[in-house]
């Protein structure tokens, strides 16, 4: 009886243990997951970017009647710039602060286009003016920075070279302008490569979570809250996916920006073209597996690593380079001073060399530009100015013009002013020279050419 009546007892005792609430905190960590963690480690880093930029509309002064719609036209086209009312207009997108102590935020560089003012906006409503440290289009990549007398929070670099297909990611940023909304998803493929009007990008990790353009230059974290990828939207036709740019990619073009403030191509001295299929028969290669090198120079980094004319080269470091738009690509991984392991077909052999990456000398610049575009330049000094009847104030004057050239074909000659190259202005050789090394990889370029007060834009094939 004894017994029984322990027994009963134990039964009560435990239907009351079970019975009673478990304690709060104990409800509290079971709801905190890795996610929440993460979020909340990184969110103080993650800021709203509002970009004031200026649109420019002709006025017309008969707007507030009802015109016919010719009538209209007529007037668009008759009153000249300065009847042009200037529309200030403001753009949001999201950034990550990279470096609490210098103030240093990396973001998308389609953000800040045509931009006039930045405002920061930090999760706690602080507010700072930003200044453009430096940004890469080719990239789509830009790093700002401000200054605060309080520390402020960072977040924590990841790595994303070893990424996994299927692993969580979180993605933080402010869409549609509101600030630092949350979502999660998996990685949905790497190395993509993204076609768009204008260019194309590579290197893209994909995700199952669609990026609104707010939340471009947004974080990409893995499930630890390190950062792994900077959100973009620059993809607009996707639906219900999206693309990040990688952190390991975004390093080396920070640290460009943040030194030169642009990024800055290396140069190994050779020259390459895609290898077609009569060409691998001839020379029993392997057809689409590698560029063939069509100029060594004596004086560049890859002719002292023993690479000759006539090689093939099937990668650079991890990468394959079936063709000359893969092996630029390789290429932009590497930063001056960089090893460079290069594998080569040669003599129906593959052999391997290694070469130290070098920046483009400044003394070949002008012989590129006669090679390229078929022309020599000065600068625009006031007797040229005198002597060609020119009234531009900046640019560079053609000196020499190859006969056999595109410009010489269409007509440029000596005294013609250039004035732009793409995006670069020229105001001095100098700045000729520059851009010419920084397009040297382009297909095309557009030249803005002044002959004496008419100006024309010409693209030149490179």
């Amino acid at each position: 009886m004894q017994t029984y009546k322990t027994f009963i007892h134990l039964i009560i005792a435990l239907f009351a243990i079970f019975m009673l609430p478990l304690p709060c905190l104990a409800a509290e960590y079971e709801r905190e997951n890795p996610v929440v963690k993460a979020v909340r480690k990184v969110s103080p880093a993650v800021v709203n970017i509002n970009s004031e930029y200026e649109v420019r509309r002709r006025a017309n002064p008969f707007s507030g009647f009802k015109m016919d719609p010719l009538f209209d036209s007529f007037f668009r086209d008759f009153f000249d710039p300065g009847f042009e009312q200037k529309h200030k207009r403001t753009s949001l997108g999201s950034g990550v602060i990279i470096d609490g102590k210098r103030g240093l935020i990396l973001t998308n560089a389609h953000v800040l286009t045509k931009s006039t003012a930045i405002t920061i906006i930090l999760n706690d409503e602080r507010k700072f003016d930003a200044l453009i440290i430096g940004a890469d289009p080719d990239s789509d990549l830009a790093v700002l920075r401000i200054s605060s007398k309080d520390p402020l929070p960072a977040v924590e670099m990841g790595n994303s070279d070893n990424l996994m297909i299927g692993e969580t990611i979180i993605a933080i940023g402010n869409p549609f302008g509101f600030s630092n909304t949350v979502t999660t998803g998996v990685i949905s493929a790497v190395n993509r490569s993204i076609r768009t009007d204008s260019a194309v990008y590579h290197d893209f990790i994909q995700l199952d979570a669609s990026i609104n353009p707010g939340n471009s230059g947004g974080a990409l974290l893995n499930i630890n809250g390190e950062l792994i990828g900077i959100n973009t939207a620059i993809y607009a036709k996707a639906q219900g996916i999206g693309f990040a740019i990688p952190i390991n990619k975004a390093k080396r073009i920070v640290s460009d920006l943040i030194q030169y403030g642009e990024v800055v191509q290396i140069w190994l001295g050779i020259t390459v073209q895609n290898l077609d299929k009569r060409l691998a028969q001839y020379l029993k290669a392997p057809e689409h597996k590698g560029v063939i090198v069509k100029e060594v120079s004596r004086e560049g980094p890859g002719f002292k690593a023993g690479i000759r004319d006539g090689d093939i080269i099937l990668s650079v470091g991890s990468r394959g380079t079936p063709s000359i738009e893969h092996y630029h690509t390789a290429m932009k991984n590497y930063a001056k001073g960089a090893i460079l392991k290069i594998k080569l077909w040669r003599n129906n052999k593959v052999i391997s060399v290694s070469t130290k990456a070098a920046v483009f000398p400044e003394r070949l610049a002008m012989e590129l530009a006669f090679k390229l575009l078929g022309v020599k330049v000065e600068k625009l000094s006031l007797t040229k100015r005198f002597q060609y009847k020119t009234s531009a104030k900046t640019g560079v004057v053609i000196s020499e013009v190859n006969r056999q050239s595109y410009l010489a074909r269409i007509g440029v000659k000596p005294g013609d002013i250039i004035r732009q190259i793409d995006e670069m202005t020229v105001s001095s050789v100098k700045d000729f020279e520059k851009s010419v090394v920084k397009y040297r990889h382009k297909k095309s370029v557009v030249i803005l050419l002044q002959r004496g007060d008419q100006s024309y834009y010409i693209t030149v094939k490179l």
